[in-house]
């Protein structure tokens, strides 16, 4: 794009590889173990970037690609690496994901795990996903749906019409998805969700340590999705190839409805409106108590907000619904920002931005040096996003709040809420209270620039 260098080169990348939103995918769904077909590398940088994000024991394997296999092909090693897995983990599913060595040599996934299938039969009832990852195909934003994708294809199956409703998380923490699902709860309705990582990222302590979590989305009800009555799907920039939501509306005219990520007033109201009309229950007492403490805090900090000079960066979705809580609620989003392709932010952000009296920027397929210059020239005082911005803040002084993924340099990430009423006005506060500080921290100093220094 012509905002970026002019070297082909990302520097400080505003994104992660299609292997590890893969991994996080696969992570939801009950006893299910992760092979990466690749080298050794790539398995743990995605085991390093988890276990630092969700303070969890995070197994992941690896098919141990090197030069012989380069040259002759990896299928032994993908077979052996199985054999393991099988042998050590007992799992139910085993999620294979290809990284960009495996592409790169033409390695045919699919054709291996048939022959594996055909060849070590005694291993019939367990569910074998092959996904397609390179890390040059996309970030961890397309690989999460595209692998979501590929599991519903892969199991679900059954198309007996059952008393449920699909449920596709979008990029949540694990309280965020527990939220959700008590939002759910309060409307009555059964549901699947997909992935569930509610309990498998961010666990209870027990004395006995399991190799794989017996929670997660059960592939039993993986397999009845097909005859769900409706599918809600979090995500209005998934592309209709990756969405699991779309396949299921095309394969076995299953409803779609999309919603952005519950967060924020606008974006919450969304969902509830969904659950509406799909229960045929109004909002619960409860919510319309969490709905008026939310506008009540966005009254009560509207007036520190006015002062927000707002870069938000990270996954297309997240960025969406944080531009909409700032815009909500007067601050201004003057950089918004992902490193995945997608045009259709600008788009779905235009009408709002219209409102704002200064001219803000969105760019996608973008990196963090890029999003720097912006944040130099624009005189940007709050960063909202993931860890990665941290450099920023430590050679330009502008204070980060943190959403999204990576979160390394923080405790606690996975227990963070960010959606519903509840998690919105906590996460509007940390906004807030993050301004009031750059404020009165720096009060001094700057008045001394603006009214002594110069003179």
């Amino acid at each position: 794009m012509k905002n970026r260098n002019f070297v082909n080169l990302n520097i400080n990348p505003c994104k992660c590889c299609m292997p590890m939103g893969a991994s996080t995918a696969f992570k939801g769904i009950e006893s299910t173990m992760v092979l990466l077909h690749g080298s050794q590398g790539c398995s743990t940088y995605i085991r390093r970037h988890m276990a630092g994000h969700y303070n969890e024991p995070i197994d992941i394997a690896s098919s141990s690609l090197n030069e012989k296999e380069t040259v002759h092909g990896g299928a032994a090693n993908l077979k052996k690496g199985l054999k393991n897995i099988l042998r050590l983990y007992n799992p139910k599913m085993i999620g294979i994901s290809t990284t960009c060595l495996a592409e790169t040599i033409g390695e045919d996934i699919q054709r291996l795990i048939i022959e594996f299938k055909e060849e070590e039969p005694q291993y019939k009832e367990v569910s074998f996903v092959p996904v397609s990852t390179p890390g040059y195909g996309g970030t961890n934003y397309e690989g999460y749906y595209f692998t979501i994708r590929e599991i519903v294809k892969n199991i679900a199956k059954d198309t007996t019409p059952i008393d449920s409703i699909n449920l596709i998380a979008g990029s949540l923490t694990p309280a965020d998805v527990r939220k959700v699902k008590e939002m759910m709860d309060l409307f009555a309705i059964k549901y699947t969700i997909v992935p569930d990582i509610s309990k498998t990222l961010d666990a209870p302590f027990t004395t006995e340590y399991k190799k794989l979590s017996s929670e997660g989305t059960k592939l039993s009800e993986i397999e009845k999705m097909a005859g769900a009555s409706a599918t809600i799907e979090m995500g209005m920039l998934v592309a209709d190839h990756l969405s699991p939501g779309k396949y299921l509306e095309d394969q076995f005219g299953i409803p779609l409805y999309r919603c952005p990520l519950p967060i924020g007033l606008e974006n919450t109201d969304k969902f509830v409106s969904i659950l509406r009309k799909i229960s045929g229950k109004e909002m619960p007492q409860s919510l319309m108590e969490d709905r008026g403490r939310m506008l009540d805090g966005m009254i009560d900090s509207h007036k520190y907000n006015a002062e927000g000079r707002a870069a938000i960066f990270g996954e297309p979705d997240t960025v969406y619904a944080a531009s909409k809580l700032c815009l909500e609620n007067g601050i201004r989003p003057l950089v918004i920002a992902t490193g995945t392709r997608a045009g259709k932010l600008k788009e779905l952000l235009e009408e709002d931005l219209k409102k704002v009296d200064e001219n803000c920027m969105v760019i996608d397929d973008t990196d963090l040096q890029t999003i720097q210059k912006y944040v130099r020239e624009l005189n940007i005082n709050v960063l909202i996003g993931s860890s990665e911005g941290k450099f920023i803040t430590e050679k330009d002084g502008v204070p980060l709040v943190r959403i999204g993924f990576p979160i390394h340099d923080r405790v606690g990430a996975q227990r963070k809420t960010y959606s519903g009423y509840e998690g919105s006005m906590r996460f509007l506060d940390e906004i807030t209270n993050t301004l009031l500080d750059q404020k009165y921290g720096h009060y001094r100093e700057n008045m001394y620039e603006k009214y002594y220094k110069k003179a």
